[in-house]
């Protein structure tokens, strides 16, 4: 081991950044699949002249949000945060495209 080599817990703090790091990139990913189906209900909501907000949808994905953060043991208040956010930006993506 050379001065310059990194100690065992500065390598496995590296693996663990380097993981947060694909999943930061996974999450991503997921985003931008859920805006592009967000984006083809528009679409659909458009053609049948259907209204941008649906509150019963989004009560049934808040709910669904709840249900998913606590079977994985996350704060759930975190987790529909999160959700709110993206139904707000996909509802705003929506009124831009009408």
């Amino acid at each position: 081991m050379t001065p310059n080599d990194p100690t065992p817990e500065e390598m496995s703090l590296d693996e663990l950044r380097a993981e947060i790091e694909d999943i930061d990139r996974e999450i991503v990913e997921l985003i931008a699949r859920r805006t592009y189906v967000a984006d083809t209900v528009a679409a659909v909501k458009e053609e049948r002249d259907l209204p941008t907000t649906d509150e019963s949808q989004e009560a049934r994905v808040m709910e669904r949000a709840g249900t998913n953060a606590e079977q994985f043991d996350v704060d759930a208040n975190l987790v529909k945060a999160i959700f709110r956010l993206l139904i707000e930006l996909n509802k705003v993506e929506q009124r831009e495209s009408r």
